[in-house]
């Protein structure tokens, strides 16, 4: 009896998948470390945060035959004892907190450790994905350059300030008070120039405003205080371009360094823009991103529309030159968030809608999106299609989502994108339609005779949903 119930309780045992697997529960003072109960009398065991601390859990681990770590993603206090146990040789897996939810009942730190440990050995939980190596590198430097052009932003804000209490309106009669024109005038009003001809002088070629619309706007107050203020805030805002010039040295140093390790020469030649390319463009890179780019992947992603040289850049510093840890774009899709996360129960399909993400790789695909929206190609009628027929939300989330799998296959199989143009998409559009009103008539035992316009098509469908609504009407 007993030996038969033993058996039937192993029998019930989920398989171990992970037999060294420990567990830490990171906290911002204090590790919470977990390993498996048949290790000895004490296998929860707490360090703090200091290095030294952080080396005694990693020797812990080694005494106990550790060789897998499972962790949450606790703001940032995870980076340091996650680096250290990747460099003693330890593979270690970053979970989302979303997927490792607490068992019901009391919570404690001790209790977190022990049951993410249970997970993570019977294989329960999946990793997050985390660049390595030089791409987390390249990662780093992206973000802080792009976090110090938001610190220079608001020191532009500062400018515009101390320049409408001065009542200079530079800003209402150029499009941006950091580009050429605004700069040139803000820098001769600190070196003492107040003439408001002779400021206006210098505008630039290209600026709208003519030189007499300028001069009544530079007609104003000039207080010392206010003066101060702008001459702090110019300060500071070329001093975070400073440093957005040593961030644009060390990127291409890394890109460079990433060609060299794929064994690329880097010598490719780069093919011709299919239009002009704008020079003045703000915020720009100080190096040729699209040839760094092209030499890197061996193909010129930014032919795909949306996606410019910088935000191109941005996506292979978040989601790495090499998308094999996803096997298909539909994988891709939905780490994204961009693809339905459908719940279904009883065979019905509950939800369909996409999950909230904060992922800055939708998001850059998001912007894109909006931009190619306006554009006159294919995915911009693809957009207006759906602007116009599910709202303007979900469409960005759909054209969101084809950018995603033409980045994916051109990273990942080298797929050379060209755009089919706005009439090849309304043709295939109008095909598509035709082929379900003959589907449809089919069905009703009608024929429909072959339809030369698109206009024909459009009034047969039109006839048909009110022949619809009639039906139900009566």
């Amino acid at each position: 009896m007993t030996r038969n119930k033993s058996k039937s309780k192993r029998d019930r045992t989920m398989p171990m998948v992970h037999p060294n697997a420990a567990a830490i529960d990171v906290g911002a003072t204090m590790h919470m470390a977990a390993v498996r109960s048949d290790y000895g009398p004490e296998t929860v065991r707490s360090f703090s945060t200091f290095t030294a601390d952080l080396h005694r859990l990693v020797d812990w681990f080694t005494q106990c035959g550790v060789d897998t770590v499972v962790m949450e993603s606790t703001s940032v206090y995870w980076i340091p004892i996650f680096e250290l146990l990747d460099a003693r040789g330890f593979d270690v897996c970053l979970v989302n907190a979303r997927d490792a939810k607490h068992v019901p009942g009391r919570k404690t730190d001790v209790s977190d450790s022990q049951w993410l440990q249970r997970l993570h050995s019977h294989g329960l939980l999946r990793a997050s994905f985390r660049p390595k190596g030089q791409i987390a590198e390249l990662r780093a430097y992206v973000r802080q350059r792009e976090r110090l052009l938001d610190y220079a932003a608001s020191h532009v804000q500062h400018m515009q300030k101390a320049l409408t209490e001065m009542n200079l309106q530079l800003h209402h009669v150029v499009a941006d008070v950091t580009g050429a024109t605004g700069l040139r005038i803000i820098r001769a009003i600190l070196a003492g120039e107040r003439n408001p001809e002779v400021l206006a002088a210098l505008r630039h070629y290209s600026c709208h405003s003519s030189a007499e619309t300028i001069a009544k706007a530079l007609t104003g107050s000039y207080r010392s205080e206010h003066l101060f203020a702008l001459e702090q805030a110019l300060a500071l805002y070329e001093a975070y371009h400073e440093r957005v010039s040593a961030c644009d040295v060390r990127i291409e140093t890394v890109l460079n360094l990433l060609t060299a390790a794929r064994g690329l020469s880097g010598s490719e030649p780069v093919p011709p823009p299919r239009r002009r390319r704008r020079t003045d463009q703000p915020n720009a890179l100080a190096f040729d991103a699209r040839a760094a780019l092209f030499r890197l992947l061996g193909k010129d992603i930014t032919r795909i529309d949306g996606l410019g040289p910088y935000l191109s850049l941005k996506l292979i510093a978040e989601c790495g030159d090499d998308l094999s840890p996803w096997p298909s774009a539909k994988h891709f899709t939905s780490w994204l968030g961009l693809a339905p996360s459908n719940k279904i129960s009883g065979g019905k399909v509950l939800s369909s809608r996409t999950r909230r993400s904060g992922g800055r790789a939708a998001a850059l695909l998001r912007l894109a999106a909006v931009t190619v929206g306006r554009s006159t190609t294919a995915l911009g009628a693809f957009y207006r299609r759906l602007s116009a027929r599910i709202g303007k939300a979900k469409a960005v989330t759909a054209t969101a989502r084809k950018l995603a799998v033409l980045f994916y296959n051109a990273v990942r199989h080298g797929m050379d994108y060209i755009d089919p143009g706005v009439s090849a998409y309304e043709m295939r559009y109008r095909t598509r339609v035709l082929n379900n009103l003959h589907r449809r008539a089919k069905a009703f035992g009608f024929v429909l005779q072959p339809l030369e316009t698109k206009a024909e098509a459009v009034a047969v469908s039109f006839r048909n949903q009110k022949g619809r609504e009639g039906i139900r009407s009566r």
